[in-house]
């Protein structure tokens, strides 16, 4: 099994930003697939000098996937609505992508419905 870069910051509870660093590093090895990265575990056990636990089964998992364009977008605009979101993106995985020459923005956001639902009213805040 492989894990992301969030995945492994949520089971050794450390912030993703720390596990970048060890992967950046080469303290974590690590696989880059597109612009993400991948740890498998057999090297996360390596790191942790332990086997992983086995995390109890949770009854239920929510995640929600969307995906919000906004079109006529100018560049002053997606700068603060960038910023904005990237601060209250904590616990969501997101991305965006703008296209210069139609002033189009997509953004795609991936995380749990409430989270999800404070994002989206971000955007549609600053919209």
């Amino acid at each position: 099994m492989d894990y992301t870069v969030s995945q492994v910051a949520d089971l050794l509870d450390l912030h993703v930003k720390t596990v970048r660093g060890y992967v950046r590093d080469g303290r974590l090895k690590a696989v880059k697939v597109g612009k993400t990265y991948r740890i498998s575990r057999a090297d996360l056990e390596a790191f942790t000098g332990a086997p992983l636990a086995s995390r109890p089964r949770q009854d239920r998992y929510v995640e929600v996937s969307t995906i919000v364009q906004v079109d006529a977008v100018s560049r002053p605009d997606l700068d603060r609505l960038s910023s904005a979101l990237t601060g209250s993106a904590s616990g969501l995985r997101m991305e965006m992508s703008y296209n210069e020459e139609r002033a189009s923005l997509k953004i795609i956001i991936l995380g749990s419905p409430g989270r999800t639902a404070d994002a989206l009213r971000v955007v549609e805040a600053l919209t």
